[in-house]
């Protein structure tokens, strides 16, 4: 038999949930933490920070600043700046990792799939062709091929120059 050693995953297993909110904490760290927290990107009303647990390099996540989970609270300049942030997201990602398309989206709800359902928060998953291979189908296990680090250190510096 074959085994896949992947240790990094041991940390999402056995980490315990921090209290409060991900994009919340995020969201008040200091500018200078940006980094440790993954957080790419602050806007006035939103914010683009990177999955600790992607499903591919680049994986990003944008929230609304204000914390709630429902997509018709959120006001028209507020709505307006996650769908801005969200695209720029996209041209980011064009420009620093060069997929050859996204998946965009967002889970309304804990049964719909969302793990941090009290924020809502889009989803932008950059695609290869072929990126998903065998081993999702296979072994239910998905290779990403880029350490969280190097892919920060493309799209920190991709936002900044566009």
């Amino acid at each position: 038999m074959d085994h896949l050693h992947a240790p990094w995953r041991m940390e999402y297993i056995s980490a315990e949930a921090q209290p409060g909110c991900l994009f919340c904490r995020v969201r008040e760290a200091r500018p200078e933490e940006d980094r440790a927290n993954l957080l790419v990107w602050r806007e006035p009303e939103a914010i683009a920070l990177l999955n600790r647990f992607p499903y591919n390099p680049g994986h990003l996540m944008v929230a609304p600043r204000r914390h709630t989970g429902d997509l018709a609270t959120l006001d028209g300049a507020e709505l307006l700046a996650v769908m801005a942030l969200v695209q720029r997201c996209l041209r980011v990602l064009a420009g620093s990792v060069h997929p050859d398309g996204f998946n965009l989206g967002v889970n309304l709800g804990k049964v719909a799939g969302a793990g941090i359902a009290d924020h809502l928060h889009f989803h932008a998953v950059p695609r290869w062709d072929g990126d998903t291979n065998f081993m999702p189908v296979l072994a239910d296990v998905k290779v990403v091929n880029e350490h969280l680090e190097r892919t920060w250190e493309k799209l920190a510096a991709g936002f900044r120059s566009g």
